[in-house]
């Protein structure tokens, strides 16, 4: 007699309001069999974490899932498979991640930090108490667009697009700007940059734009990104509605503020959804965010499509759409730079592991090599 049961229904298991559901019971099944019970990581701490179970909060062990890949360290936001009792009790698996939020580490090999997994939506959170910088958010929006490659990216099964984290760009401190007026360039600026991203400007201090942003971050798993100082730990109080965050003052010269978070922490909304709140990040490196910039920058690639030569290099070919875009003022200068800044460092880090892009790489500083020698023997030649 087969000693399998049913998986219990997600809408009556008590861990439904962390994100449970009927698909996670299926993925889990093996491991009830095996008398494991699931969970899910709310904070991680050297070779530790804690796990909320349907029986409570309990502290596990992660020594049995230490893996040789860096990209399958237990991360904050993972459903795991835990001994159902013991002390101490043990991680003896992670269930397979929908999506994953990956930033690229300052090694010089191919790693990859995960921040996050699992999630529905990725918040990328920008100060309105600086200047905007655009520069950052797009690089910010490129790696959450490619989240959705998350799990293909780990070898987890998944199939690209089966599972998607969508972006929302917060402006917060927005009851610093001086008026509507401005507020709404700004709004604009950050759309146009943003094509089919949701921008809301927020403001814990007032309240404007956090009944919409409550009504999003209800719909699932959301993780709130950005630098330090960005108000990422005062939007999570103030969702809370208690102080669970410690939260420092930024500094007024530049927004900046000293890391107050730093772990990354699982908490459950008391009006639906999940929040990941997490360190502000001195940098974002991409990792393998060939389609986050593809979507990101859709105009140029739409251009590009037009182009004369289907391997045209946006720089000096003949009948090149993109090029002819810039000089009738279609497409501004910054935002061809940023495309092209973005494409040069995710070619870097994917040649770092593929063959064929080292070799595609090489192959273009060759020929851009020979076209300075010739381009100076022509101005020498025109000097004699």
């Amino acid at each position: 007699m087969s000693s399998s049961f049913p998986p219990v229904p997600s809408s009556s298991h008590p861990l439904t309001p962390y994100g449970w559901d009927d698909d996670w019971a299926v993925a889990f099944s093996p491991y009830a069999e095996q008398g494991l019970v699931p969970g899910r990581v709310v904070r991680v701490d050297r070779g530790q974490c804690d796990v909320i179970t349907a029986d409570g909060p309990v502290r596990a062990d992660t020594a049995f899932v230490v893996p040789r890949d860096p990209m399958r360290i237990v991360c904050t936001g993972d459903w795991a498979a835990l001994d159902a009792d013991g002390d101490p009790r043990f991680v003896r698996t992670l269930l397979p991640r929908r999506t994953a939020f990956v930033r690229s580490t300052s090694s010089k090999r191919s790693d990859g930090q995960v921040l996050a997994t699992n999630i529905d939506h990725i918040v990328v959170c920008v100060s309105l108490a600086v200047e905007l910088d655009l520069g950052r958010l797009e690089r910010f929006l490129a790696l959450a667009l490619s989240s959705a490659d998350g799990a293909a990216l780990l070898g987890e099964g998944q199939s690209p697009g089966a599972h998607r984290s969508e972006p929302v760009v917060l402006l917060t401190k927005a009851d610093l700007v001086p008026d509507a007026v401005t507020l709404s360039h700004l709004v604009r600026d950050v759309e146009a940059i943003a094509p089919g991203v949701q921008v809301l400007p927020v403001s814990s201090t007032t309240g404007e734009g956090l009944d919409v942003f409550g009504a999003v971050v209800r719909g699932g798993t959301s993780v709130l990104l950005g630098i330090s100082g960005a108000g990422k730990s005062t939007l999570a109080n103030t969702l809370l509605g208690r102080d669970a965050m410690e939260v420092r003052a930024a500094r007024d010269v530049d927004g900046k503020g000293r890391h107050t978070t730093t772990t990354r922490n699982l908490l459950l909304l008391p009006h639906g959804g999940v929040l990941i709140d997490t360190p502000g990040l001195r940098g974002v490196g991409l990792f393998d965010a060939g389609t986050g910039v593809e979507e990101l920058f859709s105009e140029i690639e739409e251009l590009a499509a037009r182009c004369r030569f289907h391997d045209c290099a946006h720089e000096r070919e003949p009948g090149c759409a993109v090029l002819a875009a810039l000089a009738d003022g279609d497409l501004p200068d910054r935002r061809l730079e940023s495309y092209r800044k973005l494409l040069r460092e995710n070619q870097r880090i994917v040649a770092k592991t593929d063959a064929r892009v080292r070799s595609e790489i090489l192959r273009d500083f060759k020929r851009k090599g020979a076209e300075g020698r010739a381009a100076m023997q022509a101005k020498r030649g025109r000097a004699r």
